[in-house]
């Protein structure tokens, strides 16, 4: 195998999960634009559908499943629609994730299970049902984020917690999962990158972000997309546990 074909998954069965909106749907094009085949899950069915028909416009297969991950029941049946549909699934992209700007001394019982549901146990219920299926070469990618490294001048309690809580998930599966069953499980930390989430963040915020950007801008979700490729692929068939930050700098600032 050449340098070059270790970076190729064509072929490859992909779950992308929170696949409706902003950073899934970059994940979803650059899976489909790299040839695999794409399985896409989210709550919404109609923005669903237009993922749906935006990776079958670059000539990829995808396959639309309705799923609610924090539920592990759905988890479970998007993993066996898949399985269905394909016969295997060979990346999970757990991506479904929300947050809330609530200080907290407000923050209700409510509104913080309820994210940390949806971001933590919405990780590991996909996880789970994948890991069952695997095969050895197999890929896990978790989305974590800065905010489970750093802050970010928003109070973020549950969100932050959530995605510290998803690199501690990602390096037990990685030790669970890598000897026994060849299945590498890493997480990729974003920092600041436009999406439905950051649209209902205040006007300048978030402030802390801005100074420390060492590369000067905010980034693309293509990088994200391309950084998602390299660890589902052979090309980082070596590496398995770890929460590659993608943040232009700002956690060394």
């Amino acid at each position: 195998m050449s340098v070059l074909d270790r970076f190729r998954i064509e072929g490859k069965v992909v779950i992308v999960t929170g696949a409706s909106s902003g950073l899934g749907v970059a994940y979803a094009k650059g899976f489909a634009e790299a040839g695999a085949t794409v399985v896409l899950a989210a709550r919404r069915a109609d923005k669903l559908q237009q993922t749906v028909k935006l990776v079958e416009s670059l000539g990829a297969h995808a396959l639309g499943v309705v799923t609610d991950v924090a539920d592990p029941h759905q988890a479970g049946a998007l993993v066996d629609a898949a399985m269905a549909d394909f016969g295997r699934v060979d990346v999970l992209i757990n991506n479904a994730g929300v947050g809330s700007a609530v200080p907290a001394t407000r923050e209700t019982p409510e509104q913080f299970r309820s994210v940390v549901d949806i971001n933590l146990s919405g990780s590991y219920w996909p996880a789970q049902a994948c890991g069952r299926v695997m095969e050895p070469g197999s890929s896990i990618i978790n989305i974590s984020s800065i905010l489970g490294i750093t802050t970010a001048g928003l109070p973020q309690a549950a969100y932050s917690a959530s995605k510290a809580a998803i690199s501690g998930l990602t390096r037990d599966l990685a030790q669970q999962w890598g000897s026994r069953k060849g299945i590498r499980v890493n997480a990729i930390a974003p920092g600041y990158f436009a999406s439905e989430m950051t649209e209902d963040y205040p006007e300048g915020h978030p402030p802390a972000i801005g100074p420390r950007l060492i590369l000067g801008r905010t980034g693309d979700p293509e990088e994200l997309a391309a950084t998602a490729i390299w660890l589902a692929s052979p090309a980082s068939g070596y590496i398995t546990g770890q929460t590659i930050v993608v943040d232009g700098g700002v956690t060394i600032n």
